[in-house]
């Protein structure tokens, strides 16, 4: 038998005649006209080829086939009745559904950690697990392997859905008895030796040279190369959170994202002074495959994500 020659309601008339056993109280249940269920009645027996309800003293009685097919049709009623019930709606109070979502350790202490630390406390079952810039592609994120992506993107391709977190403009961290703390200018900036601290969105990272030296060129150095200039930078890395250890001596200065320096605002040895040039701010997207766009949990997560970024202030 060819199914897609079926007609897959005249399963659901034969249920309800089953229960039934009387042609005008199935077409009444389910809204016919009798005609048109008897109709469906002589369509079912040609296609079991089975006469299904036969008139016996005791009424329209079921024959032994109908009897071996009234279960096998109820499963598949209800089996079909619950793939075409639209989802529920996410609860995350009651869901144990894990999360993965990559990030640079900027946003992870910025953002992630006091977003995760209230969803802990309200959502007792639900699971995070955060990757690097480095542990994931593209198409970890085209199949929907990652639920997000959080960082500076330049390109993406087209399919990525995306939304903007936040723009973070750019200070100097630094030790309280560093000679720039006293002089903020440019000429005490570029006398000073510098932590650089960039990532990438995923992968490798592409070097670029300046024309006047051979140093890698993140946000800061694209910024000084329009002045013509370039700082002494002394240790190059890819996470922020070694700066503030690089820091415990007056030797070096970080040019950080403003949002990540506030964290060691209450650091008495350490002090957050302006940068004494324009710095483009630094955008910081989400992204999500085109595959989680309409998942229950994925919009949960979203729109509860941008709603507490909204709360994390450029202070």
């Amino acid at each position: 038998m060819n199914i897609r020659k079926v007609d897959l309601n005249l399963l659901v008339y034969l249920n309800v005649l089953l229960e039934e056993r009387n042609v005008s109280r199935a077409a009444s249940k389910l809204s016919l006209t009798q005609p048109t269920m008897s109709n469906a009645l002589k369509r079912l027996r040609e296609l079991f080829d089975d006469p299904l309800l036969v008139r016996t003293a005791e009424g329209m009685t079921p024959t032994e086939k109908a009897n071996k097919l009234k279960p096998e049709i109820v499963s598949l009623l209800s089996m079909a009745e619950k793939i075409t019930q639209p989802d529920k709606d996410f609860s995350p109070e009651q869901s144990s559904h894990t999360f993965r979502i990559m990030c640079n350790d900027y946003l992870e202490a910025t953002l992630l950690a006091p977003f995760i630390q209230g969803v802990l406390k309200s959502c007792p079952n639900i699971n995070f697990d955060l990757f690097s810039p480095g542990d994931i592609d593209l198409l970890d994120m085209e199949k929907g392997n990652i639920d997000l992506a959080i960082n500076r993107f330049t390109s993406l391709p087209k399919t990525f859905h995306q939304s903007s977190i936040w723009r973070d403009n750019f200070c100097c961290l630094l030790h309280k008895d560093h000679p720039y703390v006293q002089a903020l200018d440019l000429d005490s900036y570029l006398a000073a030796e510098h932590v650089w601290v960039n990532r990438a969105g995923w992968g490798a990272e592409k070097a670029v040279g300046s024309k006047n030296s051979g140093q890698k060129l993140g946000w800061v150095d694209e910024a000084l190369a329009q002045l013509d200039q370039t700082r002494n930078i002394r240790v190059y890395t890819r996470h922020y959170g070694v700066t503030s250890l690089l820091l415990s001596q007056p030797q070096l200065i970080a040019t950080l994202p403003r949002r990540y320096a506030m964290l060691h605002k209450d650091q008495l040895e350490l002090r957050i002074v302006r940068v004494p040039f324009q710095i483009v701010p630094i955008e910081t997207k989400m992204i999500w495959s085109p595959l989680l766009q309409h998942s229950k949990a994925h919009q949960w997560l979203r729109r509860s994500l941008l709603a507490f970024s909204h709360s994390v202030e450029d202070r």
